[in-house]
């Protein structure tokens, strides 16, 4: 079982790329962001807490992520593996998935971060938010507090795995194909 941990900054085109990495790898998406909505539209518990947080464009606290994830990957027990799209965005997300996964027999493969520059991502967002509907991709200050948040609670994932050997770096500026062949490039080599 292969399991690929993608992250990035809001923007940096984790949603994308992951619809290809899905595909070529037989792998099961769970994206933190359809995961959310999911909760959010049922009006379930968990959706009703993420909301408050997420309209204040703040990440969403540990254990309310981890409950909805591990519902998830409950759902899927026969799958070649899972793309991690927006989890973990914490150390304790991340110590929360190592402590899970290995009850389900398996362990993260690799963590693979896009990286782009913050003016250009928050560009994207920007011009996201005009057909997204999202009110967190629509104004500016949510979307630099959302970077602030990233870089105080998720950059830190970065030592974490890099400790486990499972980190890697990938620029994530270029075009769709260009972005792609570089994810794939390191994942065919793990």
């Amino acid at each position: 079982m292969i399991n690929i941990v993608l992250f990035g900054k809001p923007g940096a085109g984790k949603g994308t790329q992951a619809e290809f990495l899905k595909e070529k790898y037989k792998l099961t998406h769970l994206s933190t962001g359809d995961i959310f909505r999911f909760n959010l539209k049922n009006d379930t518990d968990l959706g009703k807490k993420a909301r408050v947080f997420m309209d204040n464009g703040e990440l969403v606290p540990c254990e309310v992520t981890t409950a909805m994830l591990i519902d998830e990957v409950k759902k899927h027990p026969d799958t070649a593996g899972f793309l991690f799209d927006g989890y973990p965005r914490t150390l304790d997300q991340a110590a929360a998935l190592d402590k899970f996964l290995p009850t389900i027999g398996t362990s993260v493969t690799a963590t693979i971060a896009l990286e782009a520059d913050d003016e250009i991502l928050v560009a994207r967002l920007l011009e996201r938010g005009k057909t997204s509907g999202r009110a967190d991709d629509q104004d500016e200050e949510k979307i630099r507090v959302r970077y602030q948040e990233y870089n105080e609670k998720t950059a830190p994932l970065i030592g974490y795995y890099k400790e486990q050997n499972k980190f890697y770096a990938v620029n994530g500026i270029g075009s769709i194909e260009e972005i792609t062949e570089r994810l794939t490039s390191v994942i065919d080599n793990l």
